[in-house]
């Protein structure tokens, strides 16, 4: 595949990239953020939404930290999975994505505001071309979803992103920055249900870093993903359990790769009393996975009590 045009902006400092963010802005121009580009290349050379600007944040310094209470945007997923700084918890999920190769270039950022994927949108574009596009589509044709036939307001495109349920049981906050300034949101809030809105990110606007409450330390909890082959591929359903040493009524749920969001399912918890197979039957009630990844909606949905159930029981 051949990569389009465009060009590449280095800033070396976050008030410059805010600077240039804003001027393109201006000036009518679109642009996109890049920090590993495991995600973003493989789309440019799919000729998925490109722009004809790209802005790197790999030489802006101070923002690839990683401590128990705090990690940078360009944190390496590797640097978090082994470098023994990071909570247990996230470092578990961070070692369980994609492989070793891209691990050692995929940040923590790029992992968060993952695009979201579906089978009718992730290939070629005379592939996309020849099926006359979908509601997701990068042309602006305004074709319908092909997933949830003759609409075309909802996009069900699947996140698929392994870090994010992990830092949500943690109640990690994510600080986001552009031309506006800065602002902080709980990482539970910072998704939106749409294929293609994806999050609350507004034009000009990075994630800057995630912080971890003080007490952090103090909680334990699992990963269990559910992936076609053990190694390399995204997760088709993923659940995260954590609660405080010693206290099991502090139980937080979360789950990935069943919709467009990450979600995080307080309300199911806080309505089962502790009892994890109400929890289980309570998640697999409220998820309602499509056809849009390589595994069938139903299995998935199914797998997600085991998942939830596996994560709950470590």
């Amino acid at each position: 595949m051949l990569m389009p045009p465009f060009e590449l902006h280095r800033p070396s400092t976050v008030e410059e990239a805010c600077s240039l963010a804003a001027k393109l802005i201006e000036s009518g121009q679109d642009f996109d953020w890049i920090a590993g580009g495991t995600d973003l290349i493989p789309n440019y050379k799919w000729h998925i939404n490109t722009k004809p600007h790209v802005i790197s944040l790999a030489g802006i310094d101070g923002v690839s930290t990683i401590s128990m209470n705090e990690i940078g945007c360009m944190a390496r997923l590797h640097d978090i999975a082994e470098g023994g700084d990071a909570h247990p918890l996230v470092a578990e999920a961070a070692s369980k994505v994609a492989s070793s190769l891209i691990r050692r270039n995929a940040t923590l950022g790029g992992n968060l505001c993952l695009d979201t994927r579906c089978f009718w949108y992730n290939q070629a574009e005379e592939w996309r071309s020849s099926i006359d596009w979908c509601h997701k589509c990068d042309c602006g044709t305004g074709s319908d979803c092909r997933v949830i036939p003759n609409q075309n307001e909802l996009c069900v495109a699947t996140y698929q992103g392994d870090v994010a349920p992990t830092l949500m049981v943690l109640d990690a906050t994510v600080h986001l920055i552009g031309p506006n300034g800065a602002r902080s949101v709980l990482l539970h809030d910072f998704y939106q249900l749409d294929g293609m809105t994806r999050n609350i990110l507004q034009p000009g606007e990075f994630m800057l870093k995630i912080t971890l409450p003080e007490d952090v330390e103090d909680w334990t909890g699992s990963y269990r993903k559910l992936r076609v082959r053990e190694s390399w591929d995204f997760p088709e359903a993923g659940a995260a359990a954590a609660w405080k040493k010693g206290d099991r009524s502090t139980l937080r749920v979360a789950t990935t790769a069943l919709e467009s969001i990450p979600r995080r399912h307080d309300e199911e918890v806080a309505n089962s009393n502790g009892d994890v197979k109400a929890i289980c039957d309570a998640i697999y009630k409220s998820t309602k996975p499509v056809n849009n990844t390589a595994l069938p909606p139903r299995y998935r949905r199914n797998m997600i009590k085991v998942l939830v159930k596996r994560a709950c029981e470590e």
